[in-house]
């Protein structure tokens, strides 16, 4: 680009990141590296409100937060450096990073809203990755079951009696919450475990959501493979294999990441899904495939760059950018 980009990065505290794992310092890192002026906020300082009249006496939607000024460095204890917060409006940042972690509850969506007044190229105007409209569309569970040729058998419902039958005829079962995220909740039900009823009361005393129901995928034990897109073309995977006393591979509870190769099916999935990533704005996604399934598409704050530079030398965050870079400079 001809002169810096201001960027904004919406996240979860950046002093307490893992700096050699995570994607969003990668991507902070490399912004920086361009010459790009990076500045940080958190979801609750964002606010919407009136901001100027024009001749006409039409008013503007104002979105603001409170932003600090922000250095980052590969250095444990000493990563970044904060200038005060000011509170700023989005529209004078010509790019908004959304990369606070899930749950994806009414406070996320609320925040996907206020970022739609936004999202665009132009003045007043910074673009927001991914799409908050199609990051709001697109909850990581639900979005895959659009692909239904490329999942395993699935069923998601509140319905108890269809879990049950669920069960009783795939027999081995994964069960899982629908807005959680790193592994939380989800539990393997194998056909002669008694636990079923007592899980399915507990969850929905507490809440009002369905669940997701999987047959349970044995390949999991070599590994739930998390393919990185941008703007819908694969650049590399990762596989995440679960530790021995778990039948969980995320990396939050104890999974390992190691590498690993695209199969020919993981390239057909990612050629089915790519088209659709690409025309909905959502630059930066993460699937997860077990063996020949796709289970999940990761929309909202997907992991992985820094595993996959370590693994196979790919820069994830550079394809990133490079893309943020050609799409402002198309729409300039």
């Amino acid at each position: 680009m001809s002169s810096p980009l201001n960027v904004a990065v919406q996240m979860d505290p950046l002093e307490h990141v893992d700096i050699n794992g995570d994607s969003t310092f990668a991507l902070m890192l490399e912004a920086q590296g361009r010459g790009q002026k990076l500045f940080v906020y958190e979801v609750p300082s964002l606010a919407l409100g009136e901001g100027t009249t024009s001749p006409g006496g039409a008013t503007s939607t104002h979105v603001s937060a409170s932003l600090r000024s922000v250095t980052v460095r590969r250095e444990q204890g000493n990563h970044a450096t904060f200038g005060e917060p000011v509170r700023r409006s989005l529209g004078e940042m010509d790019v908004v990073l959304m990369r606070q972690d899930p749950p994806f509850d009414m406070a996320y969506i609320t925040a996907t809203h206020l970022l739609d007044h936004v999202h665009g190229i132009g003045p007043g105007k910074a673009l927001v990755v991914n799409d908050p409209r199609w990051v709001r569309d697109s909850p990581e569970k639900l979005l895959v079951t659009h692909f239904p040729h490329l999942m395993p058998p699935t069923l998601v419902t509140w319905d108890v009696g269809q879990i049950r039958a669920f069960r009783a005829h795939w027999r081995d079962i994964i069960v899982k919450p629908l807005f959680g995220n790193g592994g939380s909740g989800i539990f393997r039900i194998k056909e002669d475990d008694q636990n079923l009823n007592a899980l399915l009361e507990m969850h929905f005393a507490r809440s009002r959501e369905p669940l997701m129901i999987q047959r349970y995928e044995p390949a999991v034990k070599q590994g739930d493979k998390r393919i990185i897109l941008v703007d819908g073309l694969p650049v590399g995977a990762i596989n995440r294999v679960p530790s021995g006393d778990d039948h969980r591979s995320n990396m939050h509870v104890g999974g390992v990441a190691r590498k690993v190769a695209l199969t020919e099916r993981d390239k057909e999935i990612c050629a089915a899904i790519g088209p659709f990533l690409k025309e909905h704005g959502l630059i930066f996604v993460g699937i997860d495939v077990i063996g020949d399934y796709l289970t999940e598409i990761n929309v909202t704050s997907p992991t992985g760059l820094q595993e996959l530079e370590r693994f196979d030398g790919v820069n994830g965050a550079g394809a990133i950018w490079d893309c943020i870079e050609a799409k402002l400079k198309k729409g300039a």
